[in-house]
């Protein structure tokens, strides 16, 4: 069974067992989120957003349509996503910009992460970066913009 707290905005039913979700949280009616997350306080989750199983979402993250969560992702604090390669108010695209997040992988605080990135299997992205092109499995990537720092050797 999921936790939801009773200041949390939960429209989807569809919650994994063992998700958290804390207050002041927003889920929008058609979001999967898997089994065991943490969805921390003023978050937000749009429609087409899925998140796999044991993922941690820090405070103040915002997942728009079109991102894709693999299982086992760590996303730090005020992590900022894209998806709209060029925005314009009242404005929509055909369809927004894909974003994947794979298996294992850890975005550090404050990132930005560009729309139609794909990051890597347990790619560690540092705090602050400015991701702007995709990242490899096992690479650890920091700066603005973020340049690949070293191979990790595991996960």
């Amino acid at each position: 069974m999921s936790s939801i707290h009773k200041l949390a905005d939960v429209q989807s039913k569809k919650i994994g067992k063992g998700s958290v979700i804390w207050q002041f949280a927003i889920v929008l009616p058609n979001a999967v989120i898997g089994e065991d997350c943490n969805i921390n306080c003023h978050t937000f989750i749009e429609n087409d957003v899925i998140i796999g199983s044991r993922v941690t979402l820090k405070a103040g993250v915002y997942l728009w349509d079109g991102i894709r969560v693999e299982d086992d992702v760590f996303i730090g604090p005020n992590v900022s996503f894209v998806n709209d390669k060029y925005p314009r108010s009242k404005e929509y695209p055909e369809k927004f910009q894909t974003t994947i997040i794979r298996k294992g992988a850890s975005i550090g605080a404050n990132a930005t992460i560009l729309g139609g990135i794909e990051i890597g299997k347990y790619a560690m992205v540092g705090a602050g970066s400015v991701v702007t092109k995709n990242v490899e499995d096992y690479t650890l990537v920091y700066g603005n913009p973020a340049k690949v720092i070293k191979k990790l050797s595991r996960h």
